[in-house]
């Protein structure tokens, strides 16, 4: 026969124990990881500049970076606000296209502004801002206008000499990117290799 504490009930002390195994295994389910370092050092071998704000921005800690099949690279700040594995909304994104070609934001409501010498379509209250500078397209998403702007100012490429607050690059013409294949859409070739 077990003896209890006076006044504790079995159920009572499985009910704690369950609870108690719920919430360690609910405890951190929409927080990204820190990124290894090798996965940042890959960005630094992208052939085009692959903009960041640093380590960390604003107490926000890289949570993650990734290059899409497209060549895309995202660079995401903070843990998910909203979502989670498949689809986190995070505090501060920035995305740097190497199709210059393409610039998001089309019909929907946007303004035009200077940022660091470059022109920027901002939209979304500010939230969004897309700045075409040299070979790439820069993007950046924040849960705040404020965030966004002060991103803005400080990107740099990690690839390649930037400083915070200088002049971003002039807009290049057409890369000529979208038109061609990705390496994934180009068959491997058949037969013999020399």
């Amino acid at each position: 026969m077990h003896r209890y504490p006076p006044g504790v009930r079995p159920l009572a002390l499985s009910l704690c124990a369950l609870c108690a195994a719920a919430l360690c295994a609910c405890g951190d389910t929409l927080q990204n990881r820190p990124v290894p370092d090798s996965v940042l050092e890959a960005l630094i071998a992208t052939p085009y500049p692959v903009y960041w704000a640093g380590s960390s921005f604003q107490g926000l800690s890289i949570s993650d970076a990734a290059q899409d099949p497209s060549g895309a690279v995202s660079v995401q700040y903070g843990n998910c606000l909203q979502g989670g594995q498949s689809t986190c909304v995070a505090p501060l994104r920035i995305v740097t296209s190497p199709d210059n070609s393409f610039l998001p934001g089309g019909a929907a409501p946007h303004s035009i502004t200077s940022i660091r010498g470059a022109p920027a379509l901002v939209a979304q209250g500010g939230r969004t801002l897309v700045i075409p500078t040299g070979q790439v397209v820069l993007d950046i998403y924040a849960s705040n206008p404020t965030l966004a702007r002060a991103a803005a100012r400080t990107v740099v490429p990690i690839n390649a000499v930037g400083s915070p607050e200088a002049p971003l690059p002039p807009r290049l013409p057409d890369s000529g990117f979208a038109h061609r294949p990705l390496a994934f859409q180009t068959p491997s070739r058949l037969g013999a290799q020399p």
